[in-house]
C-alpha cells in the first residue's frame, strides 16, 4: 500500500554524526571508504554502479583531481606527479571536469559518495618549471603559477622557517614543520586570507560538482587556525550539512604536532593504528584486542580515521599491504569488524619501483581496469575491495554500527568475538571449525563471506559451529538483518535486462559438487503509482514527552525479508521495499517550516535515511521522513486538528 502523510508528532533524535559538522560522510550511515587509487574516473564510475553501490559501500577517496605536473626528468611519470600541483584546474591524469562530474553523479545516485584527496599545503617542488595536465605554465623556484594565480608573495618566506636549509628537518618544533617546505615542495602561507580563499574556492566548485568531502593532504603541515579559516569559507553541501572532512596529521609521540589540535576539524588518521593491526594480524591474533592504545595517545575512536596501508606507507615496510596475502587479509578484515574509528580500504595496482605510476598505455595514459570471469581484476591492478574477507564486510560494519565488541576469544589460533546481538565474525591463521557463543538470538543467517553460499545456525543458547566456506579464505561473517540480501557481483557483460515487471541477470555461483553454474537473479521493481488514486492518507500521530528543539524522523518500508531484490545500498527510487509516499501541507506558520523543508523531495519511505535532493533546513540535513510535533491548544501555532 502507497503512503500519503498527513500529520506525524515529532518526538527526538539528535544529528547521527555530533563531534562536528565535518565529521559526517554523507552516506546514509554506511561506515566504509575504498581509495581507488589513480583509477581514472570514467572506470571509478562504472565501479560505483556495478560493486560499490550494491555492496554497501559509503564512498570513494579519489586521487587529486587538480591539474598537476607532469615528471620525466627525475621519473617515468611517477604517482607522486599528483601530489604536485600546478593550478586548481581540473583536469588530471585521471580525466577531465566533465568526466569527473559524471563520475560524481552516477556514483551519487548509487548511494557512493565521492572524497577528493586534496593537497593544498604546497604547489610543486623547487627545480621544476613546465607545463600542466591542464596546459598551464608553471616556474616553482620563481613561485609563479599563472594557473591559479599565486606568485611569491603568497608562499611562506624563507625568514618564516627556522630550519638552515628552508626545509622540514625538525618535527620538534612546530614552525619548522608547517612554514618550511616539506621535501622541496613550494610551501603556501595559508594564513593570507587570498590563498585561503583560492583553496575554498577550489573545494567550492568540488562541492558543486557534487562532492561529499575532502582528505586534507600534509594537514599536519598546515596550521589548524589557518585551516579553520579555509573550511569557514567553504559551503554547505548542495543537499545541506558541511562537507566531510578528514585530515593526514602523522603523530606516533614523535614530534610536537599532536593529532587532538585537529579534532574540530574533522576526523583525524590514525597511522598507530596502522601499526598495531600490523603487529597483531602477523603473529598472535589475540593481541589484536589491545589495537585501540590510549596509553600512546590514540585518537579516540569517534576521531580516528583508520586503515591498514595508504598510498604512502604501501611503498614502505610499516604496513601490511596487498604483498603479504593472508596477513593482509587478516588485518583488514578484522579492521572492518572492530569498533575502532572510521575505516576506508586500499585499492591498488601492481608495483615493483616504489615511484611506479598506474599501469599505462603506450601513450602514457592509465589502463582501463578490467573485471575479470571471476570478479577479480586485470590489466595491472589488483582491487583489494574486491577480495571476499574485504568487500563484504563493508555490509558487516553497517550493520553493527554503534554496537560494542563482546565475547572476545583467541584460542587454538582462531579469533572471534560478537558485535552486540547484530553481527559476529571469526578468522584464523588457518582453516578452522569451531562451537562458539556467538551473542546472538537464534536463527540461521547468512555467511557474508561466502556470499550466503552457507549459513550458520545459532542454537536458543547463542551458540553455534563455525567453519568458513573456502578453507583457502579462513573468515567468517553472520549479521541478524539482511545478510541474505548480500549481492553476488555480476560478471561483466553476461547481464540481460529484461523489460516488464522484472529485472533478469545471471551470476555464476559453485554448487555443492563444485560445478560452476549460472542461474538467474530476478529482482522485483519498485511499484511506481500512476495517479492520485493509488495513493491512500494515512496518520500516525505518536505521544511522547519531549524536550524542546528534538526532531524526529520516520524510517521503514516494506521488510527485506519479504521481497526480494531489496538492498539498503539502493537508493529508494530503486528499491523494491521503498514505498512512495506524499507530504501534505501541514501548515504554514513558522512552526513547519523544519518539516516544509525537509519534506522537500522526500518521495518515499525507506530504510536508509535520506533521498538524493531531499531537502535541509538551515544547513541540517534530514535523516529520513520528517515528523512534526503537535499541539491540541487551538491557541499554539503547532495546533492540528487531527491532535485530540
Amino acid at each position: 500500500m502507497e503512503l500519503q502523510f498527513g500529520f506525524i508528532l515529532l518526538v527526538s533524535v539528535g544529528l547521527t554524526y555530533g563531534v562536528s559538522p565535518y565529521h559526517d560522510p554523507h552516506c546514509g550511515g554506511k561506515q566504509v571508504i575504498v581509495h581507488l587509487f589513480e583509477w581514472k574516473w570514467t572506470d571509478i564510475a562504472k565501479e560505483c554502479e556495478r560493486f560499490l553501490g550494491p555492496k554497501g559501500f559509503c564512498g570513494v577517496q579519489v586521487s587529486p583531481p587538480m591539474e598537476h605536473a607532469m615528471i620525466t626528468t627525475d621519473g617515468d611519470r611517477p604517482w607522486w606527479e599528483r601530489y604536485q600541483p600546478i593550478s586548481y584546474k581540473l583536469t588530471s591524469r585521471s580525466g577531465n571536469e566533465a568526466q569527473l562530474k559524471d563520475m560524481v553523479q552516477r556514483c551519487k545516485a548509487v548511494g557512493v559518495r565521492v572524497y577528493v584527496d586534496a593537497v593544498v599545503n604546497h604547489m610543486a617542488g623547487l627545480g621544476r618549471k613546465g607545463v600542466g595536465t591542464a596546459g598551464s605554465t608553471f616556474d616553482s623556484d620563481a613561485r609563479d603559477f599563472p594557473g591559479v594565480p599565486y606568485t611569491k608573495d603568497n608562499f611562506n618566506d624563507r625568514s618564516d622557517c627556522p630550519s638552515h636549509d628552508g626545509n622540514v628537518n625538525n618535527y620538534g618544533d612546530p614552525k619548522n614543520v608547517r612554514n618550511c617546505y616539506l621535501v622541496g615542495l613550494t610551501d603556501l602561507d595559508a594564513s593570507q586570507e587570498y590563498v585561503q580563499d583560492k583553496i575554498s574556492g577550489y573545494f567550492n566548485h568540488l562541492i558543486s560538482l557534487g562532492v561529499a568531502g575532502f582528505r586534507v593532504d600534509a594537514a599536519k603541515h598546515m596550521w589548524p587556525k589557518d585551516l579553520e579559516g579555509i573550511l569557514a569559507k567553504t559551503h554547505d553541501l548542495p543537499e545541506g550539512g558541511r562537507p566531510f572532512f578528514y585530515h593526514e596529521v602523522i603523530d606516533r609521540n614523535d614530534g610536537a604536532i599532536k593529532v587532538n589540535e585537529y579534532f574540530h576539524l574533522g576526523y583525524v588518521t590514525e597511522f598507530r593504528y596502522m601499526q598495531k593491526v600490523r603487529e597483531g594480524a602477523s603473529g598472535d591474533l589475540g593481541r589484536l584486542g589491545a589495537v585501540y592504545d590510549p596509553g600512546w595517545g590514540m585518537a579516540p575512536p569517534d576521531q580516528a580515521f583508520v586503515f591498514v596501508d595508504n598510498h604512502d606507507t604501501q611503498r614502505g615496510n610499516e604496513a601490511l599491504t596487498y604483498k603479504h596475502g593472508a596477513e593482509y587479509k587478516r588485518a583488514v578484515a578484522f579492521t572492518l569488524a572492530y569498533n575502532y574509528g572510521f575505516t576506508r580500504v586500499m585499492s591498488s595496482y601492481y608495483f615493483t619501483d616504489n615511484s611506479a605510476g598506474p599501469p599505462r598505455n603506450a601513450d602514457m595514459s592509465a589502463k582501463d581496469v578490467i573485471i575479470k570471469a571471476d570478479g577479480t581484476c586485470d590489466n595491472g591492478w589488483v582491487c583489494e575491495h574486491r577480495w571476499k574477507s574485504i568487500g563484504n564486510m563493508a555490509m558487516f560494519r553497517n550493520a553493527v554500527a554503534g554496537t560494542s565488541v563482546d565475547n572476545f576469544k583467541y584460542e587454538n589460533g582462531v579469533l572471534s568475538f560478537n558485535r552486540g546481538n547484530k553481527g559476529f565474525f571469526a578468522m584464523g591463521s588457518n582453516p578452522f571449525s569451531i562451537s562458539v557463543n556467538t551473542g546472538l538470538p537464534a536463527g540461521e543467517y547468512c555467511d557474508l563471506i561466502s556470499e550466503c553460499a552457507q549459513k550458520i545456525r545459532v542454537d536458543g543458547s547463542g551458540h553455534a559451529q563455525v567453519s568458513p566456506k573456502d578453507p583457502t579464505d579462513p573468515f567468517v561473517a553472520i549479521i541478524t538483518q539482511g545478510g541474505e540480501n548480500i549481492v553476488v557481483p555480476i560478471i561483466p557483460d553476461q547481464g540481460v535486462d529484461h523489460s516488464g515487471d522484472t529485472t533478469v541477470q545471471t551470476q555464476t555461483q559453485t554448487s555443492q559438487d563444485n560445478v560452476q553454474i549460472t542461474v538467474p537473479i530476478t529482482t522485483a521493481k519498485p511499484y511506481v503509482p500512476t495517479g492520485q488514486e493509488d495513493f491512500q492518507r494515512t496518520v500516525i500521530i505518536i505521544e511522547r514527552q519531549t524536550n524542546p528543539g528534538q526532531d524526529l524522523f520516520i524510517r521503514g518500508g516494506v521488510d527485506y525479508a519479504r521481497r526480494p531484490g531489496c538492498s539498503a545500498s539502493l537508493p529508494a527510487t530503486s528499491n523494491p521495499c521503498a514505498i512512495p509516499i506524499k507530504h501534505i501541507n501541514l501548515g504554514t506558520t513558522s512552526h513547519f517550516d523544519k518539516v516544509t523543508a525537509w519534506s522537500a523531495g522526500d518521495n518515499f519511505l525507506d530504510w536508509s535515511g535520506p533521498e538524493s535532493g531531499q531537502g535541509s533546513y538551515q544547513g541540517r540535513a534530514a535523516e529520513g521522513t520528517p515528523a512534526v510535533w503537535s499541539t491540541n491548544d487551538k491557541s499554539n501555532s503547532g495546533y492540528n486538528d487531527l491532535n485530540t
